[in-house]
């Protein structure tokens, strides 16, 4: 005699797997239009399988598009992450302007001449002398030139952009800086790294590109000095001038007038103009570059 049980199994397989035969007839003359063939055992697969998928969709949608309105962090989690973002940008931009910052005041504490310097700035000029091997020439060469030249070769690449050539600077349309004699010319021997001009009298100075002031001071040696940076990684500067018109920060154009000629600071001789230009941290002859 069979249990309760295996009856109850019986029954229950038999309705799964008994076959029905739906018959779809015209309303009016009853005529057959289609038939089908099920059992429950099927429905109940389609069944499950329609609400797997609709259930991923489901989720799929509630974690995606409509995240913004079924998830109430969602707006404090986007706004976490635009402050962390924001947060990153501000730190980078604060340490660019701080290496900038450092920069300027090494500049012209070099152009300056003051033997006091930054420690971090000690220590890389002690790095690129440990690096690099020093030639005689350049161990000679005036303090101030010195290390005007060992700044920009260890800190002015930091400032300004790499991978032009020296056909970059010549396609550069420079601007004369003053009109006058060349009385004393560019000799890098001679610790001479730029060129004296001779003009009139209260003669203006014009910048010969457009370029922020970088410096604008007063210097024992070269009196009221002036430096500008410009692009393609040239910096001028212009000394012995007896006024300076442009501050530091100022944005400059090409043939503006920056300061006015003059005869300060004890490495004069009388009324001239002292112009220099570094390029890529290096110094090169004016007179290349600049009709006078």
């Amino acid at each position: 005699m069979r249990s309760k049980a295996e009856l109850v199994r019986k029954t229950f397989s038999s309705w799964l797997t008994t076959k029905y035969l739906m018959i779809i007839r015209n309303e009016e003359n009853f005529a057959e239009k289609t038939t089908v063939t099920f059992n429950y055992a099927r429905i109940l697969t389609i069944a499950l399988l329609l609400f797997i998928v609709f259930f991923g969709l489901s989720m799929l949608m509630a974690t995606t598009v409509l995240k913004q309105w079924l998830d109430p962090r969602h707006a404090q989690m986007t706004m976490n992450q635009e402050v962390l973002k924001l947060s990153l940008a501000v730190d980078s931009l604060v340490d660019e302007v701080d290496k900038k910052e450092m920069f300027i005041a090494s500049f012209q504490k070099i152009v300056a001449g003051e033997d006091t310097v930054s420690e971090d700035f000690n220590e890389r000029l002690v790095s690129v002398s440990n690096n690099q091997q020093a030639t005689t020439d350049q161990e000679e060469l005036a303090p101030v030139d010195s290390m005007f030249r060992r700044e920009f070769e260890t800190s002015g690449l930091d400032l300004l952009s790499i991978g032009t050539t020296d056909s970059d600077l010549q396609e550069v349309f420079l601007f004369s800086p003053i009109e006058g004699i060349v009385s004393d010319k560019y000799n890098p021997k001679g610790d001479h790294f730029g060129v004296d001009v001779v003009a009139k009298r209260n003669e203006p100075v014009k910048s010969v590109a457009d370029g922020t002031v970088l410096m604008a001071s007063w210097t024992q040696d070269a009196g009221y000095v002036m430096a500008i940076l410009h692009s393609n990684n040239l910096i001028s500067v212009y000394k012995h001038n007896s006024d300076l018109l442009k501050d530091v920060g100022a944005f400059v154009s090409a043939g503006e007038v920056i300061a006015i000629i003059g005869n300060t600071g004890e490495l004069t001789s009388g009324p001239h103009l002292h112009f220099e230009l570094w390029y890529n941290g290096n110094a090169v002859n004016p007179e290349e570059f600049v009709t006078f």
